[in-house]
């Protein structure tokens, strides 16, 4: 098929991949905008844009797809479909109905459930059993668009968001290359009207543990955040990222002075609203990963300790 692609991340990359190796006619990629990255803020091509590039496909970066002329660009591709993947744009009507087949959507979740920004994240954090990727007919609505192909995939207790992320990537785009090579056979059916959740974006609250919830959901948080952006906590007077820990039940004893977010013994577990949360990889600032027991071997965290919240992101801008 002649087709354009719009997609933007690593989990876009994916399905842009495999479309090459599939051998369709790809008109156009388009992507976000390079962003400024690393202290010297050079511009660094998103991966979907350096994978195009790569391979010698024409790359293009509007800020919006609402202008005219961006539009009559696009319906002058000549397109049989446009396939997006994490893209980040909203697609106005004239984007939608130029391609002769419509606009098909890679999706990292079961619709209805987790609809919008950060599906993964969000189906770990609720301790969702399982999550998967639909590809569906994309509509004006908020990944309300009928649905042509669904695969599960169980949540095990080992997952991250990032193993989850690579997991979904490489079968959103297996069932991509499914969808055209059978888009004819295939029957378009109405997402069902219950069930339906929203994914929110992530957003600095998330980073944040809040102690006074239950030890695991605590957890959850902690492995849907990892291994980026990883959630904060100050301990011995730094900002660390937590990057795997722990659900125990409550403690037979708690001194009576402790609240949510003491640390209760010489391993790091943390007292929560219901149970403990034992820090079991963090990652000191300006420092690669570590163990529990090896970032104790040069950071004295001693139990009694309160764990701090870091800073808000204005305050945490102006101290970098």
């Amino acid at each position: 098929m002649r087709l354009a692609f719009l997609g933007t991340p690593d989990f876009a990359a994916a399905t842009l991949a495999a479309l090459i190796a599939a051998g369709h006619e790809i008109a156009a990629v388009y992507s976000q905008p390079p962003r400024p990255s690393g202290r010297g803020q050079r511009l660094v091509p998103t991966p979907t844009m350096a994978l195009a590039e790569h391979h010698g496909l024409p790359v293009r970066t509007p800020i919006s797809l609402r202008d005219p002329t961006e539009q009559a660009a696009f319906a002058s591709l000549d397109l049989d479909v446009a396939v997006v993947a994490a893209y980040g744009l909203i697609l106005p009507l004239p984007i939608l109905n130029a391609p002769r087949r419509g606009c098909l959507n890679v999706h990292g979740s079961l619709l209805p459930r987790w609809r919008g920004a950060a599906p993964i994240q969000r189906a770990l954090m609720a301790g969702d059993a399982e999550t998967g990727v639909t590809i569906m007919q994309m509509d004006k609505g908020l990944d309300t668009g009928a649905m042509l192909l669904a695969e599960a995939v169980p949540i095990t207790s080992a997952a991250t968001g990032g193993s989850l992320h690579d997991d979904l990537a490489a079968l959103g785009a297996r069932l991509m290359v499914q969808a055209l090579a059978t888009l004819d056979t295939l029957t378009p059916t109405p997402q069902p009207t219950e069930g339906v959740t929203y994914a929110d974006k992530l957003g600095p609250a998330d980073r944040v543990l809040v102690w006074e919830r239950d030890a695991e959901v605590l957890a959850r948080q902690v492995r849907a955040m990892a291994p980026r952006p990883g959630v904060q906590v100050v301990l011995a007077g730094e900002v660390m990222r937590v990057l795997a820990a722990t659900a125990e039940p409550p403690p037979a004893r708690v001194p009576a002075s402790a609240t949510p977010g003491t640390v209760l013994d010489s391993q790091l577990g943390i007292l929560t609203g219901n149970g403990v949360l034992r820090l079991e990889r963090l990652q000191r600032p300006g420092r690669s990963p570590v163990d529990r027991q090896s970032l104790l071997n040069g950071c004295s965290i001693p139990a009694g300790t309160v764990a701090g919240l870091p800073p808000a992101p204005a305050e945490a801008a102006r101290q970098t």
